[in-house]
């Protein structure tokens, strides 16, 4: 295939396309470039210069949902990581983005930021944004997804979606900050993401995310 993808194994949304490229079993190399001080060249692939990218022969591709979505239809006789009609479909991609946009600014960008980048770029970590993020602005957003998983063990049509994929991706980033969800107060998000987490597409790419983690908080 020589598909090339762009980014870094921490950040939620590169671990998102490296999970879907795992699931439909698709071969790729991952080329290291940083959320910051990208080359120019990278410029021309993403002009924002956020991570995740993709390259596909002379084929480019940014942002991480919309490389989700090419892989779905590029590779259809892969495995599906949508549902199996349109009002699933758009359920998928509303759980799938209300991670990327509602989690994300607090799991990664706020309390994954505090406790592990800021050491790696020689910060103290400021623990009451943490603890506001955790015990005020969290648990509104963990309420509206348990909600929405309504007892089931993945949150679209039975089966592992790109939706369960973007929430965990979130956790992850909030378990390296040592923080995890809490199963007495939302069990069924916490079995959601700890059922996502021991798939082999998870296992097989977390032991080298954790070791880059004690090496950053060393």
């Amino acid at each position: 295939m020589g598909l090339i993808l762009y980014g870094v194994p921490l950040s939620p949304f590169v671990r998102k396309v490296r999970l879907c490229l795992a699931e439909k079993a698709l071969d790729y190399q991952l080329e290291i470039i940083s959320p910051f001080d990208q080359p120019s060249w990278y410029k021309e692939i993403n002009p924002l210069n956020r991570i995740p990218a993709i390259k596909v022969g002379e084929f480019t591709l940014a942002d991480s949902s919309v490389i989700c979505q090419y892989l779905e239809e590029q590779y259809p006789q892969a495995l599906s990581l949508m549902g199996d009609n349109a009002e699933q479909n758009a359920r998928v991609r509303w759980l799938a983005k209300y991670a990327d946009d509602e989690l994300a600014p607090l799991t990664t960008f706020s309390v994954f930021a505090q406790r592990v980048l800021s050491k790696s770029m020689g910060k103290e970590c400021d623990e009451g944004v943490v603890q506001l993020t955790l015990t005020e602005k969290l648990p509104a957003h963990f309420d509206y997804l348990e909600q929405q998983l309504a007892g089931n063990d993945y949150f679209v049509a039975g089966k592992l979606t790109l939706a369960d994929l973007a929430f965990s991706c979130q956790m992850v980033n909030m378990e390296h900050a040592g923080e995890t969800i809490d199963a007495t107060r939302w069990p069924y998000l916490s079995a959601l993401y700890l059922r996502v987490k021991a798939r082999a597409s998870m296992q097989a790419m977390l032991p080298g995310e954790q070791n880059i983690i004690a090496k950053i908080t060393a």
